[in-house]
């Protein structure tokens, strides 16, 4: 299975690293232990503090508020449905409203079949491993990377077969300084380079797929930290599926314990990955491997690394978006794209709200442009197989594009003429609907912490409804937006 080795020189052992972060064994075969329960080591019983409690608290006294207010309010809600079915507009509103309603449910109970019937690949044995890259790309990330780079090195993973390259994009701060700390403590173990100003993370990852000599290419985010079983894991079905193209890695918030809004995304996190990837991956189709953690086939990247370096939008350089640019000229090719729920990696998010409505905007404007690219092969026999799983996927992403202005136009009008029925039925539509992330998260973590869905989904509805359409409108806009350091005033 193994065609070559990368015959990497000997070098200090990490073991007795001055990491902190939490290294948790992951999988039967190696650590003992089955993965639910390590899963239950990752997350232990949140601790709440008086202003979490009081969140929590607020959250529920709106939602029940909510739904009560539905309640008596019902003679208004009929007078308002009936007004409604008097006129064209009326009936066409209500029309369109149930048509997308069942088709959420409908393809909410397709995915919830599919994901019953996912199973991760369980990890190879040493001698089967194909020899890997990893690459991590940096900016500004300061002595993050350092921790990044010795979670990797304590992977368990034959280190003859592992190749890890770190590239500082041209940092404003001390990265540089970490990453040759971490080449004094690890040696021959990691080889760091330096861009000479900073050209974006596309351009450091294309530096280091050009560098590999792996048999698979890793990426995994500088700010990232991953457990010992990842790499093997994540790897894996390269060796038993000779169709995967690439892996998906299931990313958590490893700054859950810090701020609120980590830990409301914790939550979302874990049922966008472990939910609605594992459904992904039964069609082959995840549709976007995270730059967090991602591994790829190198033939497949060598294959269309010249139109990703060189990619354009609307006659400009592609500069954000590389993570779901890579994963559909892979799809492209017929490859097979695959989620790894075994292969956990820990990542820091945004604690500031300007922050992290500035990281949604990038990924709807990298979304936007990747469902236009999608369309044109995804509609072609573009590999064997069926086909339509892959492209209900895609029908799906455009569903919420598609309906995300007259959704902003009609909410802004219900808030105008209908105020108090407007906010106790979503509010109603919230607790009902955040019901599945919650207990999905209970069910797998622990139950105190699934409350947080709640929170997270009054959050995203009256403070982040606005991110899809000014992405829309501003696809064409470039910029990473994040990862600048603050000005001084």
């Amino acid at each position: 299975m193994i065609t070559r080795e990368l015959r990497l020189p000997p070098s200090v052992s990490a073991e007795n690293s001055e990491s902190n972060y939490l290294t948790q064994p992951q999988q039967k075969s190696t650590s003992g232990k089955t993965e639910k329960e390590q899963v239950s080591e990752n997350y232990r019983k949140a601790t709440f503090t008086k202003r979490h409690l009081f969140t929590l608290a607020g959250t529920f006294l709106l939602l029940l508020g909510g739904a009560f207010s539905v309640y008596l309010l019902q003679p208004q809600f009929q007078e308002m449905n009936l007004g409604r079915m008097n006129t064209l507009g009326g009936m066409i509103l209500i029309f369109v409203s149930s048509f997308l309603l069942l088709f959420r449910l409908g393809f909410l109970a397709y995915i919830s079949r599919l994901f019953f019937r996912y199973k991760p690949v369980s990890s190879v044995s040493d001698e089967e491993l194909p020899t890997c890259t990893v690459i991590v790309p940096a900016y500004n990330e300061g002595k993050q990377v350092y921790e990044t780079l010795l979670s990797l090195t304590n992977s368990h993973f034959p280190e003859e077969k592992l190749q890890l390259i770190a590239i500082d994009d041209g940092s404003k701060d001390d990265t540089w300084d970490w990453m040759k700390k971490a080449k004094e403590h690890l040696g021959n173990r990691v080889a760091i380079y330096q861009q000479p100003n900073n050209q974006g993370k596309r351009h450091a990852l294309y530096r280091g797929f050009n560098l590999a000599k792996g048999e698979v290419f890793v990426t995994v985010d500088s700010d990232s930290i991953v457990e010992k079983d990842t790499l093997r894991n994540l790897v894996s079905p390269f060796v038993t599926n000779k169709d995967c193209g690439a892996v998906a890695g299931n990313v958590r918030v490893l700054n859950n314990e810090k701020a609120i809004i980590p830990r409301m995304l914790n939550v979302s996190f874990v049922f966008s990955f472990e939910f609605i990837r594992s459904a992904q991956s039964m069609l082959g189709s995840v549709l976007c491997t995270p730059g967090a953690l991602a591994a790829y086939r190198s033939k497949a990247v060598m294959d269309c690394l010249p139109e990703w370096i060189n990619q354009t939008f609307m006659g400009q350089p592609t500069d954000i978006g590389e993570d779901r640019a890579m994963t559909n000229m892979i799809l492209k090719q017929g490859y097979h794209v695959l989620f790894q729920r075994n292969a956990y990696v820990l990542t820091n998010i945004p604690e500031k709200f300007s922050s992290l409505h500035k990281m949604f905007t990038r990924w709807e404007r990298s979304n936007v442009r990747e469902n236009l690219m999608m369309s044109k092969f995804a509609f072609k026999p573009f590999r064997n197989g069926s086909k339509s799983g892959t492209r209900l996927l895609l029908l799906n992403q455009w569903m919420h594009m598609l309906t995300a202005y007259p959704l902003f136009l009609m909410m802004i009008v219900l808030l105008v003429l209908h105020p108090v029925l407007f906010i106790s039925s979503t509010l109603l539509s919230i607790l009902i609907f955040s019901s599945l992330p919650a207990f999905f998260y209970a069910k797998k973590y622990n139950i105190s912490e699934a409350f947080w869905a709640y929170s997270y989904s009054i959050f995203y509805t009256f403070g982040l409804f606005w991110i899809t359409p000014y992405a829309m409108a501003t696809a064409n806009r470039r910029g990473w937006l994040t990862r600048e350091l603050p000005q001084k005033k």
